[in-house]
């Protein structure tokens, strides 16, 4: 079986999206998704996207990471995938339904509300999480958030000096996060700007993060750090997140499609 795809990213984080809205493919497992991933011996990215009719929404995203895990939102491929439909619509994901506009070279996407209670997140047991009293080696104190997955976010005086290599495995794995946990480390650089690396459940190191954007940005004003629309700098570019009296969070940024392709489907399964 021939299918297509096409090869996409958003500030570096990188996507192969199946389009199977209009003809049914065959159901992904873990393995596929691995397949599919690898950098050596398959197409390579950081997230498999999976479009499919929906019941709820104009059509359905679902979201395999790197590792083989089916998560439940994805910022920047809500962008790519807004820019490869072309029009508004809105997207049933396993966050809860967005809706998503392309403007000029990439998208405007409504990502909801935040969550904030503990079993929301979820942690493993209740605590406030606006400031947690826990800790890992250098990072300390951090404030916890969902925006359809979950975050956790650290402030530091420089993002650039933290072995986010090292303490982001050690945080996603521990038994404080039951469903593991996206690790954002930031600097506070003004009202109005925020640095930000992420360690992305499942994926690892990546050059952007849109929900890590969000919750980071959400995060900072609920502290009062931030104005309630910044800039956010991840090593891959600038994503611009607002939080509304409506309590809901809207991130703009680019999209790029870089290419498109097929491959046999019997090569990856």
């Amino acid at each position: 079986m021939r299918v297509d795809f096409i090869k996409m990213h958003g500030l570096g984080n990188d996507f192969v999206v199946l389009d199977a809205r209009a003809r049914a493919l065959p159901a992904i497992g873990s393995g596929f998704a691995r397949a599919i991933a690898d950098r050596k011996t398959g197409i390579g990215c950081d997230q498999l996207i999976l479009l499919e009719p929906s019941e709820v929404a104009d059509f359905r995203m679902r979201i395999f990471n790197a590792d083989g895990g089916e998560v439940e939102a994805c910022g920047n491929a809500s962008r790519a995938v807004a820019l490869l439909h072309g029009s508004a619509a809105t997207v049933e994901t396993g966050g809860g339904t967005i809706a998503v506009e392309p403007q000029g070279k990439g998208a405007t996407v409504d990502i909801g509300e935040p969550r904030f209670d503990w079993d929301a997140i979820p942690l493993a047991y209740g605590m406030d999480t606006s400031l947690m009293p826990v800790g890992w080696d250098r990072l300390d104190r951090p404030g916890a958030v969902n925006v359809g997955n979950p975050h956790v976010i650290f402030f530091v005086d420089d993002t650039d000096t933290v072995p986010l290599d090292v303490l982001g495995p050690e945080i996603e794995q521990d038994p404080l996060f039951p469903e593991r946990v996206n690790v954002n480390v930031a600097t506070i650089e003004d009202r109005h700007h925020i640095r930000l690396r992420v360690w992305e459940r499942g994926a690892g190191l990546t050059r952007a993060c849109g929900t890590g954007a969000c919750a980071t940005a959400v995060h900072a004003m609920r502290r009062g750090l931030v104005d309630r629309e910044v800039t956010v700098t991840l090593p891959g570019g600038d994503l611009t997140i607002a939080w509304g009296d409506d309590n809901r969070i809207r991130m703009t940024g680019p999209a790029t499609e870089a290419y498109r392709g097929s491959f046999e489907w019997d090569d990856f399964a």
